[in-house]
């Protein structure tokens, strides 16, 4: 179970800097992360294995996912949302969210972003979704969010709360039937779903990743991970589930049909990753000035 180094991609200007949420963009096969501390967005060609771009101008870059061609970034220091073109690079809109945008989901063939905002001293927490056609909705949020997830029909939003410790759920696009499913683990943090059986992984501050089932909101199981985890991928092709922990840094991954574990070291603040599915995880290691590309099979 445990990952092998199989390469380094370099990333200029990555060597002690502080990089955020990445994602695998199928039509085009490239990686785009969240390059925070240089306010940008790195473009790596995941075939070719090499860096084939910057993208200035995302102040804080935090969140990023993609799909269908599109790519969403959330911008803390700019309390906005950028949707990109994943083929031009180019920013199509810009919308305005809630204060230190975090989380992010995208359903692109509904044309719809769900946001989740940290918020301030001024501003709650909240979550919204923003349609390309001008379409708004949004909703207070009970405490801090962090990572957030749809289902395979894009009918629910699955978002993780730190404190008190849940998985918040609504509906989609209007945010409506709202639940509130508690967590038998603190500060829940990173979170993935496993489509095919109905299984939301959630790894948890307090040092635990819980599975929930999607029908019923129950906790299915529980394990043992190191504590102050961030990115949470399931990979669909191995029915692994892989947790980045930027201290001391390492994967802590699991197998929930077995319970079994195990753990791969990087790099310091290596807290982040993107998986590019059959057998690929990439981590963005500022110890190593780029992205380990690490094998899973």
């Amino acid at each position: 179970m445990s990952l092998k180094t199989v390469g380094i991609v370099a990333i200029p200007d990555a060597a002690g800097s502080e990089f955020d949420h990445g994602a695998f963009e199928p039509t085009t096969r490239r990686i785009f992360v969240a390059h925070t501390a240089r306010d940008s967005i790195e473009v790596i060609d995941h075939d070719a294995g090499n860096h084939i771009a910057t993208l200035p101008g995302f102040p804080e870059a935090a969140g990023v996912v993609a799909d269908d061609g599109a790519v969403l970034v959330t911008n803390r220091g700019a309390a906005s949302l950028a949707w990109l073109d994943a083929h031009s690079l180019k920013t199509e809109a810009v919308f305005k969210t809630g204060s230190r945008p975090n989380g992010v989901a995208i359903v692109p063939r509904q044309g719809l972003a769900i946001v989740a905002s940290i918020g301030d001293d001024h501003n709650p927490a909240k979550l919204e979704v923003f349609g390309r056609d001008g379409r708004h909705h949004a909703l207070d949020l009970p405490g801090r969010p962090r990572w957030c997830v749809t289902d395979a029909a894009a009918k629910r939003v699955f978002l993780a709360i730190r404190e008190p410790s849940m998985i918040l759920v609504a509906s989609l696009p209007e945010l409506g039937d709202v639940k509130h499913w508690p967590l038998p683990c603190g500060g829940a943090h990173g979170v993935d779903i496993d489509h095919q059986r109905g299984r939301l992984y959630v790894a948890c501050d307090d040092g635990g990743l819980v599975e929930v089932d999607i029908g019923s909101g129950a906790t299915c199981g529980q394990w043992p991970i190191a504590e102050n985890p961030d990115v949470t991928f399931f990979n669909p092709s191995t029915g692994l589930v892989h947790v980045a922990i930027g201290k001391p840094g390492l994967v802590h991954t699991i197998d929930p049909r077995t319970g079994a574990s195990a753990r791969t070291m990087t790099g310091g603040g290596a807290h982040t990753t993107a998986l590019a599915a059959p057998d690929r995880l990439y981590v963005f290691s500022p110890s190593h000035g780029g992205a380990l590309a690490l094998m899973d099979a």
